[in-house]
């Protein structure tokens, strides 16, 4: 193995050195614990430290990475106080991530380490966004994401290179070869010849180096990341190693044929190292032997600490409190916001008559002048203005910085937003059709939502969502997914009915720390109007609105579920309607919901969504636990068919819930 050490001085080559033997001796006493029982699974990185190692210690300490499984090197180099640590991988409370997580896949803000998530991928397109946020500070920095290389066959991978491709962000991909996918050998996974290759399809620089040579990875990584830096241009860099161990210490090395193990233990990172240092005079064995030793004593001395960390104790507040970020009061950006509920009949500030769209725009407007740090992302957002040109005009009047047209790749504009979120900026992602989500969702329901709980970050993310049927647009632009969402915990849900609500709920959303799913129903777009205050406020998310007391039957509903109602009352006098609007969906108002079913007893939930599965079920069941004693008939469901919604207009006008809402009234007036 050739060492160039042009660069290094004695001194800062065993500081490397020390870099690169810290996390093998940490990793060996893993193995023996795990042996020992006292943890339960640990992803081995043995062989492979110098690409952690020589990485880290080539960017900037406040430059974010995105490691995966075996880059223990990057926690370790970033001085990560090591007992902590142990009591991250032990589970305890005091650890990284309360007990919630397990091995690497936490982060830590202060040390600018993203934590992972199983599905590998949907890290590069993070890198993205932090790489945006840098460029958008015009800030000399880089960051760096790990694949491994089965993850490059995730679609997360061509996505992310090719958002950073097209909009010259400054991040460096990094791919770790070791050979295998688990047990899936390359020659299984690609057809390219190097996957560096793939850098050129990008429209990028790439290099394929020699993994195990610490050097030469530190070197590649600094000159690299000058590039970036200097040309606002992304990389890829192939580090070619080997995994010494199984995918994960059960999985075993069966599968690996012997003469490998023999040939890659000849490059063995640190061995051969050792022997250049003391080649070159730079140590001696015997200064080697005293490192090892006074390792030895740090990591026993540090796993004796982490031992007298308490056995976690459930704390049932304490989990539900953290599943959300909590919103600061002391935030000036946001300290003339005014929170109104309900439209002001009394002393009104200047109202205009508004439609929905009109009012959704007024409130991306505002909030772009209040947030200078919001970033709107979307297919067609800039100079097209949008699917339905809600943001017409606003690329003229902020820029192309901000208003960000995006390829066609939402998992990784998901994932972008999400790294704009951990450089503190706000962003606004337009789903061109809500439909569109499921090719997102890993993000958002493994990303955007879990992050806070697990580590404590934030995602200050609102996604847009045009949303539901009734103008004949099919199975593909038309659907209702809302309640896929309410499932998630970390996510809230709004769906707003009327202007005025719009307004208020997307500015509240967007001053929210936590990823929203803001639905606006398409159909209501320009069918509805209202009157909305001209100024800048808030609707509290979290709460639902009585529109219109009655005596007969409670209907609770949403969207245009809210206007069906309205209409069918005006149709229907003898039948005297009380009407909630939930306005969230998640969280639910819980109190709203049973004094509506107080004040008459008969319930009907009524949702465009389909019937199963739909969120009417979740309420019924609250109400049926919480409310039984105040019911004077069964709850109903009025909901669409369990059925895609289709094409055809009489076929959709027969799916939807609107087409059986009299016969389920009916039901209850007789009941």
């Amino acid at each position: 193995m050739d060492f160039n050490r042009e660069h290094f001085t004695n001194e800062e080559l065993v500081y490397v050195y020390r870099n690169l033997l810290l996390p093998r001796m940490i990793e060996e006493k893993m193995l023996l614990l795990l042996r020992q029982g006292k943890i339960s699974k640990w992803f081995s990185g043995i062989g492979q430290e110098a690409i952690s190692v020589g990485c880290t210690l080539a960017l900037q300490h406040d430059e974010w990475m995105m490691p995966l499984h075996r880059n223990l090197g990057v926690f370790t180099s970033r001085q990560m106080p090591l007992h902590k640590l142990f009591m991250q991988w032990q589970g305890n409370k005091e650890g990284y991530s309360k007990g919630r997580e397990r091995s690497f896949h936490f982060g830590s803000k202060p040390h600018y380490i993203c934590g992972m998530i199983s599905h590998l991928g949907p890290q590069l397109a993070i890198a993205d966004g932090v790489a945006l946020a840098y460029k958008l500070k015009k800030e000399n920095k880089v960051s760096l994401a790990f694949s491994g290389d089965g993850g490059t066959s995730e679609g997360d991978f061509h996505e992310a290179l090719n958002v950073a491709a097209v909009w010259d962000l400054p991040v460096i991909f990094v791919i770790e070869n070791n050979g295998y996918g688990l047990s899936t050998p390359v020659n299984e996974q690609y057809r390219c010849e190097s996957l560096v290759d793939k850098a050129k399809g990008y429209g990028m620089e790439g290099v394929q180096i020699d993994g195990n040579n610490v050097l030469s990875v530190h070197d590649t990584i600094r000159g690299v990341r000058d590039y970036c830096i200097n040309n606002q241009k992304p990389y890829l860099i192939e580090c070619m190693t080997f995994r010494m161990r199984g995918h994960e210490e059960a999985s075993g090395t069966k599968y690996v044929p012997k003469e490998l193990f023999e040939e890659w233990g000849r490059k063995d990172p640190i061995k051969n190292f050792e022997q250049f240092l003391i080649q070159e005079n730079v140590i001696t064995e015997m200064q080697i032997a005293d490192i090892r030793n006074e390792f030895k004593n740090y990591i026993d001395e540090e796993l004796k600490l982490a031992g007298e960390a308490e056995e976690i104790k459930p704390n049932e507040v304490e989990e539900l409190r953290d599943v959300y970020a909590r919103k600061s009061t002391t935030r000036s950006s946001e300290s003339d916001v005014t929170t109104i509920n309900e439209p002001q009949t009394t002393n009104p500030k200047p109202q205009t008559d508004q439609r929905l769209v009109d009012a959704i725009k007024s409130a991306l407007h505002q909030s772009m002048e209040h947030h200078p740090n919001l970033i709107l992302m979307g297919q067609d957002i800039a100079e097209y203005g949008g699917a339905f040109k809600i943001t017409e005009g606003f690329v003229e009047e902020f820029g192309k910085e901000r208003v960000r047209n995006t390829p066609l790749c939402e998992s990784a504009i998901v994932g972008a937003a999400l790294g704009l979120s951990l450089e503190g900026y706000k962003s606004v992602m337009e789903m061109q059709f809500a439909d569109f989500a499921s090719v997102g969702f890993n993000q958002i329901v493994n990303n955007l939502a879990k992050i806070h709980y697990r580590w404590g970050q934030n995602a200050d993310v609102v996604i847009r969502m045009p949303t539901g049927g009734g103008v004949g647009a099919g199975p593909f632009h038309s659907q209702s997914n809302e309640a896929w969402f309410t499932h998630v915990p970390g996510l809230k849900v709004v769906y707003p009915s009327t202007p005025h609500d719009a307004k208020g709920l997307l500015i509240a959303a967007i001053n929210d720390p936590n990823p929203v799913m803001f639905f606006e129903h398409k159909a209501l777009y320009r069918s509805i109007s209202g009157q909305v205050a001209e100024e800048y406020y808030e609707v509290e998310i979290g709460k639902a609105r009585v529109v219109k007391e009655g005596e007969d039957i409670t209907v609770i509903t949403y969207g245009a579920g809210v206007h069906w109602a309205m209409e069918y009352q005006e149709q229907n006098p003898q039948t005297s309607l009380h009407i909630l609007d939930l306005r969230t969906l998640s969280p639910l108002d819980y109190p709203a919901i049973k004094a509506a079913v107080a004040q008459t007893g008969k319930i009907l939930l009524l949702h465009e969504d389909n019937l199963t599965g739909g969120i009417g079920g979740e309420i019924s069941a609250w109400i049926s636990e919480h409310c039984f004693e105040l019911l004077d008939a069964s709850v109903m469901r009025c909901a669409s068919m369990d059925t895609p919604i289709p094409f055809n207009k009489n076929l959709e006008r027969n799916f939807m819930a609107k087409d059986r809402l009299h016969s389920y009234v009916e039901k209850l007036v007789n009941y």
